[in-house]
């Protein structure tokens, strides 16, 4: 490969890599959406028994931090976010 030019290496490597996205075998998404009801209702029993544990200002104050920590990490590692 490293006597090629860079026309005849782009040649080998489409005709190795083309239709390789058909022989690719995905997962079912059967477990994702069990995955996902199961995370959403251990999610939601944990944010009750947080909002019921909670009794002053202060706690409250700290839950809002750690929430808005939580989305701009999200918004910082989110795919869709444009580059400098």
């Amino acid at each position: 490969m490293s006597n090629m030019t860079v026309n005849q290496r782009n040649q080998v490597e489409g005709a190795a890599y083309s239709g390789s996205a058909e022989r690719i075998r995905h997962g079912s998404e059967r477990g994702a959406a069990i995955y996902s009801v199961i995370a959403a209702v251990i999610g939601i029993a944990l944010c009750v028994a947080a909002i019921s544990i909670i009794d002053g200002w202060a706690q409250w104050l700290v839950l809002g931090v750690i929430v808005l920590t939580t989305v701009g990490f999200m918004i910082a590692i989110s795919p869709n976010r444009r580059g400098w």
